[in-house]
């Protein structure tokens, strides 16, 4: 406790060096910590968003906004594709389960998705209020989506034509909320879900000019695409080959181009981890040379208490102790920032309607950060713990 209590005092006696190497040790231990939380997070989110589909069913475009659009719903869709072709791929005997998905309106920024109830089913998502949509223009809605607009069982809203928010207010049409979910995790607690229906009703009421015109739409009927989940795992071969060389549609394959963004990110993550690492690497190296001095300066003190009869390895400790008394403090520190952004950050996505992220849980990876903090602080006080272990003694007073 006393080798404790004086390497306090030293590092108090010292300010503004304290300060910097603090600042630095906590600011690496905050971008490993944020790394951690980000990464496992989108890991996790992708994984589960992903469970159980095989392939997703689209317009012609690119096959990576085709799976951000109709899985993640944190892209705009390639385009629509024939409700006829639909059906006949359902019919598909690779085909196990299929599952619409129309969008095109918004509310408050969150998603309005036309689908099945196979789609709720498809996530294992339960209902905290209300029931499934059982007619047109009844509509379920999300768990973040009732906590951020207030909507509740028994509420009418209108959707916004586009996916930005800000289109035309289809006012003649009022959605009828039926059903709230309870949390899932999933996107669902993101999206508005209805009947397919309830998009076909909405967008040809507004655009059908007769009769004779709404009859026309209806038997050209669009959806935007099709979650695929096959029958057998040897669908992945044929299926996907199948519907992009004999039909006017894509099919894409969720594995292989989320694999492929994650290799994208990653660079990201790597850089950020890098920084990190530098950062740890400077901070070392600046308590190296500022335990170094300090042992230059405190000659005399660390001498003195030699006399007294501290023995060498005391002395040693007491230098240290000053390196791990930083190190504790950083990791705390950085454990906080590094929770703190990813709960900034995490609000930000919210307010983009994106994927989930948030600095309110603990990984057990981070159990390892106090002790980098501790190599790290270790490392930097090694020489600077030697050369007041050897410390002469006798040679320093002669010549004093």
């Amino acid at each position: 406790m006393q080798i404790i209590a004086i390497a306090i005092r030293y590092l108090w006696s010292r300010p503004l060096a304290a300060t910097l190497n603090l600042l630095l040790l906590a600011l690496g231990l905050a971008s490993i910590t944020f790394v951690w939380l980000a990464s496992t997070q989108m890991d996790r989110s992708f994984e589960r968003d992903l469970a159980g589909i095989d392939a997703v069913v689209g317009a012609k475009g690119s096959a990576m906004q085709l799976i951000l659009a109709g899985v993640f719903h944190i892209d705009v869709p390639t385009g629509n594709i024939p409700l006829a072709a639909v059906r006949e791929l359902e019919k598909d005997p690779r085909v196990a389960k299929l599952i619409p998905i129309s969008l095109g309106d918004t509310f408050q920024g969150f998603r309005i998705a036309g689908t099945t109830t196979a789609y709720v089913a498809h996530y294992g998502a339960q209902l905290a209020q209300g029931a499934l949509w059982t007619q047109p223009m009844q509509a379920v809605i999300g768990a973040q989506v009732a906590q951020n607009t207030g909507l509740a069982v028994g509420n009418t809203f209108y959707g916004s034509h586009g996916l930005g928010g800000s289109g035309h207010v289809h006012g003649d049409f009022p959605y009828l909320v039926s059903g709230v979910l309870a949390p899932c995790g999933c996107v669902l607690d993101r999206l508005v879900l209805t009947a397919t229906e309830s998009v076909w009703r909405v967008h040809e009421k507004a655009t059908a000019l007769d009769a004779e015109d709404q009859k026309i739409m209806e038997e050209e009927r669009e959806v935007t695409l099709a979650l695929i989940t096959y029958r057998s795992p040897l669908a992945a071969v044929s299926f996907p080959r199948f519907v992009n060389t004999t039909t006017e549609m894509q099919a894409a394959a969720p594995a292989v181009e989320i694999t492929r963004l994650l290799r994208m990110v990653g660079v990201g993550t790597d850089v950020l981890r890098g920084f990190g690492a530098v950062l740890l690497l400077t901070a070392g190296l600046s308590v190296f040379i500022a335990l170094w001095n300090a042992v230059r300066e405190r000659r005399a003190d660390l001498a003195m208490l030699r006399m007294l009869g501290a023995p060498p390895a005391k002395v040693a400790g007491l230098v240290l102790a000053e390196a791990l008394l930083l190190a504790a403090m950083a990791t705390v520190l950085g454990l906080f920032v590094g929770h703190l952004l990813a709960e900034v950050v995490g609000h930000w996505l919210q307010a983009e309607r994106s994927l989930p992220l948030t600095g309110w849980i603990w990984l057990p990876v981070e159990w390892w950060l106090p002790a980098l903090g501790a190599a790290v602080a270790v490392l930097a006080a090694a020489l600077p713990a030697i050369e007041a272990y050897r410390l002469d003694v006798t040679t320093l007073l002669n010549t004093r």
